[in-house]
């Protein structure tokens, strides 16, 4: 069975860094996509930034074209969010999804969570 092990978040102010990492753990080959997504009470979940594992392809939100940067690890699988300029705006709960191979787009049909990591920017 496939489990997510996110780390990384925490708080930091307008304009710094975080980086946050996914560790797919039981990983049979059978995933292609993997993405971060965030949310804030009240709102709706948004797909942040996604890598497909066999390509390395990426896509990413508009919101954060220019300053996310999503990277894997394959022999582990593990996959890195790298976050600079962080805004206010970025403030969320941040997961990472897996899902079994799709014909989907890259935020879409995620059957893998992991239990989410909280990012804080403060002004």
């Amino acid at each position: 069975r496939i489990s997510l092990m996110e780390s990384g978040g925490g708080s930091v102010q307008t304009g710094g860094s975080l980086t946050l990492a996914c560790e797919v753990v039981g990983y049979t080959g059978s995933s292609d996509c993997v993405a971060w997504f965030r949310q804030t009470p009240g709102k709706e979940r948004e797909g942040v930034a996604a890598i497909y594992i066999g390509t390395d392809s990426t896509y990413y939100a508009d919101s954060v074209k220019g300053r996310f940067i999503i990277s894997q690890d394959k022999p582990n699988l593990t996959v890195i969010l790298k976050m600079n300029n962080l805004q206010p705006d970025d403030s969320a709960t941040y997961y990472c999804a897996t899902r079994e191979h799709v014909i989907a787009g890259p935020f879409a049909e995620y059957h893998y969570w992991g239990q989410g990591t909280q990012v804080t920017v403060s002004s």
